[in-house]
């Protein structure tokens, strides 16, 4: 698999958790600890891809 390939398999995923950190803000009921580590996922992705870019 080719970088860039590689990087926008990333955003996608990005993304993905991007969406599912705003559900999960909205839904009453989730545990402030689940959406803390989606937030930390989405790091981790973004600095993965910040990293392959440069």
């Amino acid at each position: 698999m080719s970088v860039t390939a590689h990087v926008d398999q990333l955003k996608k995923k990005h993304q993905t958790l991007s969406e599912a950190v705003e559900e999960a803000q909205r839904a009453p009921g989730i545990d402030d600890l689940a959406i803390a580590d989606l937030k930390k996922q989405k790091l981790r992705l973004k600095e993965e891809i910040t990293r392959l870019s440069s």
